[in-house]
């Protein structure tokens, strides 16, 4: 089941009217209608302050900062019908929040529909046993409901009743880049990882270029999801934290993420970087290199942690095609592969001063992708049509509900705020 580091230090309010939040809450409190947004009574977050200057503007790669949240709020009347009342062949997933259930609402107005009528979306449904899930269902609720990105995934809505606390997302058919990875019986093409990293680092991109940059936090494979096109969105932002101001470098918080991804700097002292997000983007990169899992205690003494294990075949040139994925070998050409052992050792530096800045990276994966060259690209077409194909439901297992949710074999460094 992994390890797991627990340090929880208080709990979340059982229940709390939108009217009598602490002063210390990042929420907004809003009635919502699709296409308005009226704010009532209670404080302005953090990050819309922050994020004031640029409101309603476009900053970069088509990434958008919203004035206000543009969420519909449901009532759990509204969701327990749009999934079948919460039925269990509706499930997609499981984690440390609970449940996450398919869903049917409206494709224009977004309001709850009849199975198989309007569109699909995926509802995530706190467990009330979950201390960590209120303030997870926070953080998502104001830095998704302010932040529009393509390679984000969208927050629809969502619902705060009594003790229910629900989020209703856009569904992702692919499912993430973890469950294609390690969960296939098939090999993953190496074109559609180049595809995947890609649009996982325009992402965490416009994360980090903002004027009050945000700290993704949690980046790791099971958090990419995959739309019907093998499009990259990062998915959970219950562990996301706004950057340092001008004059500091890190924020301190308590250690929270997963085993094999959290930074070193991050484990050791409990500070936080931009640049920790870069180190856990390596981490993906060298999973999308070997297809092997960042950690996994099952492999032999020394190699449980796999950039403990990998960092030093990456310092040698030629040893680098030795750790690729060999069920995807004569996909690649061997200036790609010297490239991704560059880069990817680069973001996994143990000085994060070190490490790239993301659009530095996103800069080198784009050259990457087209120098890419298949010596037979027949069979690499043929495994890409037969993913495209693939069902939606043969994905939904691979979903998550929550940043508290473990992976089979990285455990999660729970805290709370």
């Amino acid at each position: 089941m992994g390890l797991c580091i627990s340090l929880l230090l208080s709990s979340p309010p059982k229940t709390a009217s939108t009217n009598n939040l602490s002063n210390r809450t990042e929420f907004w409190s809003t009635t919502t209608t699709l296409g308005t947004t009226n704010s009532t009574a209670g404080p302005r977050s953090q990050f819309s302050e922050a994020a004031s200057e640029y409101a309603g503007g476009i900053v970069g790669d088509s990434g958008l900062i919203l004035e206000s949240p543009n969420l519909k709020v449901y009532s759990f009347a509204d969701l327990t019908t749009a999934t079948k009342n919460f039925r269990p062949d509706s499930m997609l997933g499981q984690g440390g929040f609970g449940k996450v259930y398919r869903g049917w609402i409206d494709s224009k107005t977004l309001a709850p529909s009849k199975a198989g009528s309007g569109m699909s979306a995926a509802i995530k449904r706190l467990n009330s046993e979950s201390v960590q899930g209120f303030a997870e269902w926070r953080s998502e609720v104001n830095f998704l409901g302010m932040l529009a990105h393509p390679n984000l995934v969208k927050l629809l809505g969502y619902c705060r009743e009594d003790k229910e606390l629900l989020l209703v997302y856009e569904f992702m058919p692919k499912g993430s880049l973890e469950s294609h990875l390690f969960r296939r019986k098939e090999p993953f093409p190496w074109e559609l990882r180049i595809k995947i990293v890609l649009g996982a680092a325009r992402g965490l991109a416009f994360l980090h270029g903002l004027q009050r940059e945000v700290i993704y936090r949690d980046f790791k494979a099971s958090n990419i999801l995959l739309d019907s096109n093998f499009d990259a969105k990062l998915s959970d932002f219950g562990l996301a934290k706004l950057g340092p101001s001008q004059e500091k470098s890190h924020v301190t918080t308590r250690i929270m993420g997963t085993f094999g991804y959290a930074a070193p700097e991050y484990m050791a002292t409990g500070h936080l970087y931009v640049k920790s997000d870069v180190y856990a983007f390596g981490v993906v990169l060298l999973e999308v290199m070997t297809g092997q899992r960042a950690y996994n205690k099952k492999r032999p003494k020394g190699q449980e942690n796999l950039v403990e294990w990998l960092t030093p075949e990456l310092k040698r040139k030629h040893r680098v095609n030795h750790i690729m994925d060999q069920a995807i070998k004569g996909q690649y050409s061997s200036k790609v592969v010297a490239e991704m052992g560059r880069i990817t050792l680069s973001c996994v530096a143990p000085d994060p001063k070190n490490r790239p800045h993301m659009k530095e990276v996103v800069d080198v994966l784009e050259r990457i992708q087209c120098i890419n060259v298949v010596t037979d690209r027949s069979s690499t077409k043929t495994t890409v049509a037969s993913s495209s194909r693939s069902s939606p439901h043969h994905y939904q297992y691979s979903y998550r509900a929550g940043a508290a949710g473990r992976n089979r074999e990285g455990g999660r460094l729970e805290s709370l705020e």
